[in-house]
Formats: structure tokens, sequence, C-alpha cells
């Protein structure tokens, strides 16, 4: 099974702020057959684009044999004869956010739909504050704003948490619906093009940058939600 690999070089992301989990596996895969290789490690987000670039390849790691791309773990993983080690999804941070806002916002009273809105989204910020360096590692393999500037991914939660409580006043503040307009569109443009375009499967960064809950329809509904809040806020359409 392993006669054909010959030298094998592994490319994989390997920043201060962020180890990929799949390039550690392919490398305790590689190591528990015996096989010698090449340990590339990317080490800067510049490094990681232009790898990607430069090959035609949407993720990382890939693992090659002389001229020959192989792809990521699990391509390595059927290639080794292994069982494939799937990653796992959870959506239970998402209830739980949603669920307690929700009861939180008919507790309190009032309108509904302004306090369910605004606590979710400081809720969803105050997940993403506890680990700031995580969120912004997974927020940039697809949101495009923070591809063109990495800062604005330790920046987000602040923001995001400034917009869901300009959403609790009353009447919430105009320019709170005007930053998640400006936040909302593009992010759902990046969801989309992740999702539909790059056809990526990766974590969704909304409930911090630890969980397992996938890419997709959370996500974007997150960016919907302040999409439509910033529309009704800004243009003072309800309140």
């Amino acid at each position: 099974m392993t006669q054909d690999l010959r030298n094998l070089r592994l490319y994989r992301m390997s920043m201060p702020e962020h180890e990929c989990p799949w390039g550690l596996k392919a490398i305790a895969l590689l190591q528990e057959r015996g096989l010698t290789f090449e340990d590339h490690r990317l080490t800067t987000q510049a490094e990681v684009d232009s790898f990607k670039e430069q090959h035609g390849v949407q993720t990382t790691p890939q693992i090659f044999s002389d001229d020959e791309r192989i792809g990521g773990y699990t391509e390595l993983a059927a290639r080794l004869g292994a069982d494939v080690e799937r990653p796992e999804y959870s959506y239970t941070p998402v209830i739980a956010v949603f669920g307690s806002t929700l009861l939180m916002a008919l507790v309190l009273g009032g309108n509904l739909i302004q306090q369910f809105m605004g606590i979710s989204i400081c809720s969803l910020a105050m997940l993403k504050l506890m680990d700031v360096e995580s969120f912004a590692a997974s927020f940039v393999k697809y949101d495009l704003a923070t591809q063109r500037w990495r800062g604005w991914g330790r920046l987000y939660p602040g923001v995001e948490l400034l917009i869901g409580l300009g959403f609790l006043f009353n009447p919430p503040l105009p320019v709170a619906g005007w930053a998640a307009l400006l936040i909302g569109v593009p992010g759902m443009a990046s969801v989309i093009k992740a999702i539909y375009i790059d056809k990526l499967a990766l974590n969704c960064a909304c409930v911090g940058g630890n969980t397992k809950t996938p890419l997709g329809i959370i996500s974007f509904s997150e960016y919907a939600m302040l999409t439509l809040m910033g529309f009704v806020v800004s243009f003072q359409l309800v309140f």
C-alpha cells in the first residue's frame, strides 16, 4: 500500500495562534506507518495564501509524493488504507445561545424582536471575545474582509458587541444599524463564496474559534440578523 509513496512532503499551517489539527493528524498517521517525510510548516497567513494559489488548492494540509499531489488528510488516510477520521460537528452551542437569549427576551418583555436580536448579538460577541486569537484564526479562513486585513478578525468581536448594545437602546441607535449593515452584507457574501463557490468544509467562527459548528446556515443567519436589524434600525422602520 505504501510502496508507491516516495519523497513525501507535507505542507501544513503552523502559526503561533493556530496549529492546524488535521496537519497534526497527518503527521501522526505518517509516523504510525513508519514513513519518512518532509514537514513544511506554513507559519504566516501570507505563506498559506501563496501556497494555496501556487497549487490551486483551497485547504491545508496537502501531501505530495514526488510530483503527485495526494491531497489532504482524508485522501492520505484513504491512500494508506486507514480509517478516515471525519470532522465532528455540533449544533449544541448554537441551540444554547439562541434558546437562552429567546428566554431572556421573553422574561424582559418589551419589544421581543429587538430584545432577542440585541441579546443574541451580544452573546455571540461574548463567545468570540473569550478567545479572540482562536476566533480570528478560524474567521480568516472564510471572511473576505479579514483576508484583506488580518486586524479585522481581532476587532470584529468588539465591534459586534457594540452593535448588539446599540440595538438594546430604546430606541435603538441608528449608528448601530449602519454598522450592522456594513458587516452583515459582506459577511453573507463571504459565507456564500466559501460554501457554494470555493466549496470549503470549515467550522463556523460565529460561536467562537474552538467550536465544532459547521460553516453554513448558522453563519449566514448571524449575518442575516445583522443585516435585517441594521436595515430596520438605520431607517427607523419599526422602533
